[in-house]
């Protein structure tokens, strides 16, 4: 048995979602902690909303980490079986680093608060997009995008999620534009996505400038568990190497099934979902061949996790 743990990012949020773990008071502690950092109540923004400040990049960001965080110290204050190797998806590495060991809650906290800041501003509202397209892979994804992108519209894939499952992003009318070639070219589905910025795109690139230099600010250590980077699907172990990972990822798309493929290849048999929701646990089934994929969504799913895990070893 070899087990990765994996953090959601944006888009796993939903009001009540850590309503669940009341049985984990560290799961509280945690956004207490988070908020203290950033002088805001994100307990009360996750259990009650609302819906639209839920939704914002900037709340958003820090909410999500707050979140992975919590329910990994909830899974190491019961269980202790720990992960061979992490990775996060997106907004996620950086929850993962704080469970491996290369950076602290305090410092991670502002510092994506920073990078949702820094994202949102790099485009103007209503000037960027982002769009699913199913049905249609990898290569033909990048190849519609390569054809229909110029330098005044354009479209790229940033999220290789799952086979048959990659986000667009650019100048919204592009991605429009997009969405109808792709369903010609066969693709099932076409989804414009709610999001307020086109990330992972290079539109993003003045946003990855900024970010670069704030990280130079911020102390990271190697990682205690071997970290797999979204933009290169590699591991890094010194803090500029991280650094630049982290800054790159701002503008260069998330490489998530190669990300779950890696595990694959490097022997994991279990892979879990450590934090709200179960997005990464559906894109797992979809990447892999007969990984066991787990989530850990409440107190009574840490629990079952555990006692599977504890059976299997």
């Amino acid at each position: 048995m070899k087990i990765a743990f994996v953090f959601p990012g944006q888009g796993s949020q939903s009001i009540g979602m850590m309503g669940g773990f009341g049985a984990h008071p560290v799961v509280r502690r945690t956004f207490d902690e988070a908020s203290a950092v950033l002088g805001e109540d994100l307990w009360a923004l996750a259990e009650r909303g609302p819906e639209e400040a839920l939704a914002l990049t900037t709340n958003t960001q820090p909410l999500m980490l707050a979140a992975d965080v919590a329910v990994w110290r909830a899974w190491c204050e019961t269980s202790e079986l720990r992960p061979a190797i992490v990775a996060g998806h997106s907004l996620g590495e950086y929850a993962a680093l704080v469970a491996a060991g290369a950076l602290t809650l305090e410092d991670a906290v502002p510092l994506v608060r920073f990078r949702a800041q820094a994202m949102q501003e790099a485009v103007p509202e209503g000037v960027g997009a982002m769009a699913a397209i199913l049905g249609l892979d990898d290569a033909q994804a990048v190849s519609l995008c390569a054809a229909q992108s110029t330098p005044e519209a354009i479209v790229e894939a940033v999220n290789f999620n799952s086979p048959g499952q990659v986000v667009v992003a650019g100048h919204k009318g592009a991605v429009e534009q997009l969405m109808a070639v792709a369903r010609d070219a066969g693709a099932k589905r076409t989804v414009l996505l709610p999001v307020s910025a086109p990330f992972h795109s290079s539109l993003l690139v003045s946003a990855a400038a900024r970010l670069a230099e704030r990280l130079g600010e911020v102390p990271f250590r190697a990682p205690e568990i071997p970290l797999i980077h979204n933009v290169d699907v590699r591991e890094h172990d010194t803090p500029e190497a991280i650094r630049q990972a982290l800054a790159m990822q701002a503008a260069k798309p998330v490489r998530w099934t190669q990300t779950l493929q890696e595990m694959q290849a490097r022997g994991v048999t279990h892979i879990i979902e450590c934090g709200p929701g179960k997005v990464l646990a559906a894109l797992t089934k979809r990447a892999t061949d007969g990984i066991t994929s787990l989530t850990l969504t409440d107190s009574e799913a840490i629990g079952k996790a555990r006692e599977m895990l504890a059976d299997a070893a």
